[in-house]
């Protein structure tokens, strides 16, 4: 049986536990927002074609992508890096989740700072 480390006295209440969550919820959904305009169109024709959302987990932003054909899966790969570019601008840390079609690809997790730019970028 685990017990908490902190005493109940320690912990949030649960008010401030649901209150927390929506607003998690709520910077999740203004960053899909703020981050979907400052894609170019191409990207954001990329992004409509599949199911893709915010997530904050332990401090990191992450793009959950899902594919639902294996068209869309290898164009958006093949937008990993603008999308990477993009995602720094929102979070010192960030991954990328790609998600495939079921039985056809590979799902794939990325850390921006896992992703090279080449030497355009680097001079920044």
């Amino acid at each position: 049986m685990n017990q908490p480390y902190l005493s109940p006295d320690d912990l949030p209440s649960h008010k401030t536990t649901l209150i927390s969550e929506v607003l998690l919820s709520q910077l999740e959904e203004t960053i899909k927002q703020r981050f979907f305009a400052v894609c170019d169109r191409s990207v954001r024709l990329l992004l409509s074609g599949c199911h893709w959302y915010f997530k904050i987990n332990s401090g990191i932003l992450i793009l959950i992508m899902v594919c639902h054909d294996i068209e869309s899966y290898q164009n958006i790969m093949m937008t990993v890096p603008h999308l990477a570019e993009k995602l720094k601008q929102f979070a010192n840390q960030a991954k990328i989740s790609i998600s495939s079609p079921v039985n056809q690809g590979v799902p794939w997790v990325i850390s921006v700072n896992d992703i090279f730019f080449g030497e355009e970028s680097s001079e920044r």
